[in-house]
């Protein structure tokens, strides 16, 4: 069950309480999503959370409703608002008055003043220190502040001690205000919850929450109300909005007897629809629950942060003892306040919160703009693997093309006519339920009657043989010509070939065609644009018919009449002929429920989620919303813009703490600088971050 952090604030605090909550038997894989703040774990595990969740961050509470942290969240921003003000007031004259006073009488006002200005904004941080101290926690934020603040307050400097803890509280709110923005800009992206549904019951309507109406329900969606559940149309015409789920922003039919989803908003029409799956099963429970858990999958760049700021903050901690104690001790005529000063300005500027905040919260933010765009990437380590890709394998049928068969060419021979030609193979195939079989017939368009056809025979592998009309009619591949000593002009034909014999004449072929998606040939383009190297594509059909359609859609190379286990063999095959196997990575794109075991194996498996099955969806690591392959490449400049950012942060951080660090070494710096190094670098990390929210692939 998912649970909300009220109080989590600090991503450095994140951390520390998830690594104490994998110690507990039973939370072993407990994951903190700080961007979302949530917790994942099983309800009979609430008590002992809870009880770590005291010992290591008491003031973070769990909690079921979102509204609570909410208000929780505004009143704690009005008290640290009212806290900074008063503080700031307190200051400014404490500024003014400050070397007046120092040397008269009156020296006691000028303590009293901004000893109350630095306790009213900094005891949160003192609090904290001091119990982390307790616990034997020496190396945070906290504990850099407080001993830097303290030591300042030592050496008379206190407007500056009061600057920086004033300045610091002023970045926390900003920084909190920022992430809570980023947050709630992300939560409306994915705001397609319904909130009700309108159930049918005994002639009446009754509104209902969608958790209640059971599978077979009819359920009545109004014009502009979102369509609470999945379901089947039952009757009224309209169109949907479908853009929540695929990011289509282009209006699509429904009519009676056609698929709806929910998440999926009505427009003008009134339709009745029959509930064909329960909420929790249904496309935008689906999609929520893939997003909100895709944060906890984490990035090698977010992994190797963490790292980092563990022996980061130790080490410039004991570097700014070294400073304050050699120097003097070396040094002829060098004073221990100045050096003193200069350690404290290390120790301000170490803080590494700019890097373990902005990053999740980057990853975070192209996950949520790939999901407006109706590209669900379950963890921001496949964001990280997508701009990787050398190799693209699609699966054919229902991916490059639609799946439905169509005629595509009527070549009659031996003077008869297409329409003759056409008439006898839909008759011949009357009672076949194989796809070409019902292609042919839909193509004839007319009721063709039983009475017209006799002695029905299929001929497993080769085709049928009937009488229509009391002529015999065989029809079926070339083996069947031949195996009935046939003469024909034509053996092979480009696509899947139906031949027709009457009365012992071939009367000519029938090519069936696969049609391709509209935008298959525009995703093979843009993938070569986007630096993909080689693009493949694994099929069971015929190799006449993969020649076809590899050729249409200028992929580089094809393995037709393939099994599924093949098509697992083919993409081990692929991925071992990787140029560069530790930073090359592999993508398969597949819908059916054979592609499942490839879309495992391969390094990002991707699902056509749209008319995809269960089971694709669930193994791949990607899923397209929309049956689209070019959403493929809107996943990979998505990826691609989100480690941009991610990047820019970790250098904007780093380098300006690097060069404050040498200027406060050399004297340069005063803690003044070193207080906007650490929260000015902060917020502008944050405010980097959350342009991933913005960001539109060049197709959109």
């Amino acid at each position: 069950m998912r649970y909300k952090l009220a109080g989590l604030d600090c991503a450095g605090c994140a951390a520390r309480l998830e690594q104490e909550l994998r110690r507990v038997k039973g939370l072993e894989k407990a994951t903190i999503n700080f961007a979302a703040r949530s917790l994942d774990l099983p309800p009979e595990m609430l008590p002992a959370a809870r009880e770590v969740i005291a010992r290591v961050e008491p003031e973070v509470r769990l909690i079921e409703t979102d509204g609570d942290e909410t208000r929780e969240e505004n009143e704690k921003a009005r008290r640290n608002l009212y806290r900074i003000i008063i503080a700031t007031l307190l200051l400014v004259p404490g500024l003014i008055f400050n070397e007046r006073l120092h040397r008269t009488p009156y020296f006691w006002a000028e303590y009293a003043v901004l000893l109350a200005a630095y306790f009213l904004v900094g005891w949160p941080v003192i609090r904290t220190a001091l119990r982390n101290l307790a616990r034997g926690q020496f190396f945070d934020e906290t504990f850099l502040m407080t001993v830097a603040t303290a030591g300042a307050i030592a050496i008379h400097q206190l407007p500056e001690a009061v600057g920086v803890m004033l300045f610091y509280a002023v970045g926390e709110y900003f920084q909190e205000r920022a992430v809570n923005r980023s947050r709630c800009s992300i939560a409306a992206l994915l705001d397609i919850r319904p909130q009700y549904a309108n159930l049918k019951l005994n002639g009446e309507t009754k509104r209902v929450r969608p958790e209640e109406v059971e599978v077979g329900q009819a359920i009545v969606i109004k014009p502009g109300e979102r369509v609470p559940l999945d379901g089947e149309v039952v009757d009224g015409v309209s169109f949907v909005d479908t853009s929540a789920l695929t990011g289509e922003a282009v209006p699509r039919k429904v009519e009676k007897g056609e698929p709806i989803l929910a998440g999926m908003i009505n427009g003008h029409g009134l339709l009745t629809v029959r509930v064909t799956r329960p909420f929790e099963e249904s496309s935008v429970a689906r999609i929520l629950e893939l997003v909100e858990n895709a944060a906890t999958r984490k990035a090698p760049t977010e992994q190797f942060i963490t790292a980092f700021s563990r022996y980061y903050t130790p080490a410039v901690v004991l570097g700014a003892l070294a400073l304050a104690v050699i120097p003097p001790l070396v040094l002829p005529e060098a004073a221990f306040s100045t050096w003193i000063y200069r350690a404290l300005v290390l120790l301000v500027i170490s803080c590494p919160c700019a890097l373990v905040v902005s990053i999740p919260l980057g990853y975070f933010g192209g996950i949520g703009s790939a999901s407006r765009r109706g590209i669900l990437v379950k963890g921001a380590s496949f964001l990280d693997a997508l701009p990787a890709l050398h190799t693209v394998v699609f699966d054919k049928t229902g991916t490059l093309t639609r799946g439905v068969f169509r005629v595509s060419r009527v070549v009659p021979y031996n003077g008869f006519t297409p329409e003759e030609l056409l008439y006898t193979a839909a008759a011949a195939e009357l009672y076949s339920n194989h796809p070409i079989a019902q292609s042919i017939r839909e193509a004839w368009g007319s009721e063709i009657s039983p009475d017209q056809v006799k002695d029905y025979h299929e001929i497993p592998g080769h085709g049928i043989r009937a009488v229509v009309k009391g002529r015999q009619v065989l029809a079926g591949n070339d083996r069947l010509l031949h195996r009935e000593g046939i003469v024909h002009e034509v053996c092979s034909v480009e696509g899947t070939g139906v031949h027709v014999v009457i009365d012992g004449t071939f009367a000519g072929y029938i090519v069936i065609a696969d049609e391709v998606k509209p935008d298959a040939g525009e995703a093979v383009a843009r993938l070569k644009e986007l630096g993909v190297k080689r693009i493949v594509m694994l099929t069971g059909d015929e190799e006449a018919v993969a020649r076809r359609v590899a050729r249409d859609l200028g992929i580089d190379a094809y393995f037709a009449e393939l099994l599924p286990e093949d098509k697992v063999a083919k993409v081990e095959e692929l991925e071992a002929s990787l140029p560069d196997r530790r930073r090359q990575k592999l993508a398969f794109v597949g819908d059916g429920i054979n592609d499942a075991p490839v879309i495992t194996r391969a390094d990002v498996g991707v699902a056509m989620g749209g008319l995809g099955s269960d089971a694709a969806i669930e193994a791949a690591d990607v899923v397209l919303m929309e049956d689209a392959p070019s959403r493929l490449a809107d996943a990979i400049e998505i990826a691609r813009y989100t480690g941009l950012i991610v990047r820019q942060n970790v250098v904007l951080a780093l380098s300006i703490k690097a060069f404050f660090l040498i200027l406060g070494v050399l004297g340069v710096a005063t803690i003044w600088e070193a207080v906007f190094a650490d929260v000015g670098v902060a917020l502008a990390a944050i405010f980097n971050a959350s342009r991933t929210l913005r960001y539109r692939p060049s197709t959109l």
